[in-house]
């Protein structure tokens, strides 16, 4: 259907590739730890729209085009990677009170999380290079549907992704509510989180083609 091929292995693929923890896993789970529950799902939901990008770019050939330029390639990358380690700065320099008695993220700070782990995921060049590379194998050359077989890969991919990641990010938050109640546990926590984002970002900026 539509020129794709061999759907049930690219359906078992994704299962495998959401289960094995990455960039997106570890920011989601970050978020949960560092920010409860609410703040987890919101980025979960984030990330998946920064996937539905890169399968509407995937299936009009923006990727492929951005993935063979090497300054744009670049381009993202250092500013994903920059983003990174600005978000993990901003967990080590918060105020341990601040950060012991945090609230709750107002409907405000769930947009701005949305729009992070937003920009965590359209910024990971990495992610350009996995929709250049995975999606082709599974759409036959000869269909004259390629987009639309593109599309349906894409969408396929977001559901199972984003089911996948809202959980984690639920049992994220739920195991770490009980940190809440103990503020060096959660400052020690928050400090962690933070590491793990300024050592997501140098990786990232470090990395090859």
């Amino acid at each position: 259907m539509f020129g794709i091929t061999a759907f049930p292995l690219f359906v078992g693929a994704v299962f495998l590739l959401n289960v094995t923890p990455g960039p997106d896993t570890a920011y989601i789970v970050g978020r949960s730890v560092a920010q409860g529950r609410a703040a987890g799902v919101m980025s979960a939901l984030g990330v998946s729209a920064g996937c539905c990008v890169h399968s509407l770019a995937t299936a009009f050939g923006l990727t492929a085009l951005l993935a063979a330029s090497p300054a744009a390639f670049g381009v993202i990358q250092y500013a994903g990677a920059a983003y990174l380690v600005w978000l993990g700065l901003r967990l080590l320099w918060q105020r341990p009170g601040v950060a012991a008695q945090a609230a709750p993220p107002p409907r405000r700070g769930l947009r701005g999380l949305f729009m992070q782990g937003f920009l965590t995921n359209v910024l990971n060049p990495k992610v350009i290079l996995f929709f250049v590379s995975f999606f082709p194998q599974f759409v036959d050359a000869r269909a004259g549907h390629q987009a639309a077989a593109f599309l349906l890969l894409g969408a396929v991919m977001v559901l199972m992704s984003t089911a996948w990641n809202t959980l984690v990010a639920w049992l994220a938050g739920t195991l770490t509510r009980r940190a809440g109640r103990m503020p060096r546990l959660k400052c020690w926590l928050d400090r962690t989180v933070g590491t793990a984002f300024i050592a997501l970002g140098a990786r990232l900026a470090m990395m090859q083609r």
